[in-house]
């Protein structure tokens, strides 16, 4: 499908209360959005997949549509109307370059696009956050985390989907030395790590954990600690 902007009018695609679904996707740049992004073109019971992200990606695929946005800057237009959203935005504060710019993502971006998803009526919530997330921790990176989570669960969503997963291991397109050794020592480990509830988790696993856990969508609140993600997303 053609690329389109998510800037001025646009058409909203009519809503689909039974399966195949139609999902909104932030975050398919990074590494679990990546994996989530391949993880829903695969599955059959999405029919369209739309991508919000600052840039195109580098991929076409039938089923996928992209749309350019300035998460600080999303108008009142919603998106397209859809059944789930899924949200994998996020960076750390190196990479950011500073506190402010850290939160700008982690928290202001997120709830700019949960707050389109809400007027695009989607029902199913899911977001990537971080084990440890806590709104009083002292560790400024747990406590926007747990603030975002806060602030997530106040806009109404039918179902809220929070994932706490542990340090991620995959093939990240930036070089990141610090998890790039974690990871390899975790694997070396990992027999030792499994009976450990904050034990790495692949990418891969969140990915087929967030699709597992759209499909099951109960009502209200589910917090889904990293040690239960790897069963879900065998």
């Amino acid at each position: 499908m053609t690329p389109g902007r998510l800037q001025g009018n646009v058409l909203s695609i009519p809503r689909m209360e039974t399966s195949p679904r139609i999902a909104l996707v932030a975050g398919a740049s990074g590494l679990v959005g990546g994996a989530l992004l391949d993880t829903l073109l695969e599955d059959p019971r999405y029919r369209e997949i739309h991508s919000l992200g600052r840039r195109p990606l580098p991929r076409q695929h039938p089923k996928l549509v992209q749309h350019t946005v300035d998460f600080a800057r999303l108008g009142p237009q919603p998106p397209p109307s859809a059944q789930d959203a899924f949200c994998t935005l996020g960076t750390t504060i190196k990479k950011a370059g500073s506190q402010e710019a850290f939160r700008a993502v982690d928290h202001d971006a997120v709830l700019s696009f949960a707050r389109a998803a809400r007027r695009a009526e989607v029902q199913r919530f899911i977001i990537v956050t971080a084990l440890g997330a806590n709104a009083r921790s002292r560790i400024f990176y747990n406590r926007v985390k747990g603030e975002t989570e806060d602030a997530l669960k106040t806009l109404g969503f039918e179902s809220l989907v929070i994932l706490q997963p542990s340090l991620l291991l995959g093939e990240r397109a930036e070089s990141r030395l610090g998890e790039q050794v974690a990871g390899a020592l975790s694997r070396a480990l990992a027999p030792l790590l499994r009976p450990l509830a904050a034990r790495p988790i692949e990418a891969r696993t969140v990915a087929r954990a967030m699709v597992t856990l759209a499909h099951q969508g109960p009502p209200g609140t589910r917090v889904v600690p990293s040690g239960e993600l790897h069963a879900l997303g065998a």
